[in-house]
């Protein structure tokens, strides 16, 4: 059996690339995006009912992410990158079939846009289906898992003087929260887990319209030393 899909929208995200995404949605509550949705769907009585919901579940296509049977197993970067498990015990991005859910936060909602946050969606993700959170049936109190039993450790971000200057002019021309974003993205420590990061090595990422440059003076503490706006 074969079976074809239509995306219903497609989410508007803070994050214009893969790299620094939080590997988990919840992670980085300043990460916001508007998902964008398609006709018919656009209609208010599409959403209708929507105003007494919380949080969403978005089942969405990793549309910038390998897939296919070659991905029967992956190292997930929360167990160092170096250990295999079977895909279907990881929420890897390279799967049999590019489907992935997150579960978000919904702070608006419009006649065809919802305004959501908590997000750990690439900017353009297609959407297949939108369903509203259940909290005494999708909230599980005897639920574990021992591969990933809490949230993984932050590492302290620090800034320079210049970049906390940058990052604040950059929330103000863009009425986000550019500080907290970078912040709660950065905590997830994004460099590859097998990877020694030296501390003359720059990394780089971009959200929004913005580049952010980071570095490691010591290898568990970040340092942000750079926040400039995009020039076409």
């Amino acid at each position: 059996m074969s079976y074809s899909f239509e995306p219903i929208g497609v989410v508007h995200s803070c994050f214009a690339e893969k790299f620094a995404i939080p590997r988990q949605p919840r992670l980085a509550p300043a990460a916001s995006g508007v998902l964008e949705l398609f006709p018919p769907y656009d209609k208010a009585e599409a959403v209708a009912g929507l105003e007494g919901v919380s949080h969403l579940w978005l089942l969405f296509v990793f549309h910038a992410a390998g897939h296919g049977q070659q991905h029967l197993r992956v190292r997930p970067p929360r167990l160092g990158g170096n250990r295999r498990i079977g895909v279907f015990a990881s929420r890897a991005t390279h799967r049999p079939n590019p489907i992935g859910q997150s579960v978000v936060r919904l702070d608006a909602m419009e006649a065809g846009r919802l305004y959501i946050s908590g997000i750990d969606l690439l900017d353009g993700t297609p959407v297949l289906d939108i369903k509203p959170y259940v909290p005494y049936a999708d909230a599980l109190d005897d639920a574990h898992n021992s591969l990933a039993d809490a949230a993984p450790p932050q590492l302290p971000v620090s800034w320079t003087p210049a970049a906390l200057q940058q990052a604040q002019q950059q929330a103000q021309r863009l009425q986000q929260p550019v500080v907290a974003l970078v912040e709660q993205c950065l905590a997830q420590d994004p460099k590859p887990a097998y990877q020694q990061p030296d501390a003359a090595r720059q990394y780089g990422v971009q959200f929004w319209d913005i580049d952010v440059h980071w570095r490691y003076p010591e290898p568990e503490r970040i340092e942000v030393v750079a926040v400039e706006q995009r020039h076409a």
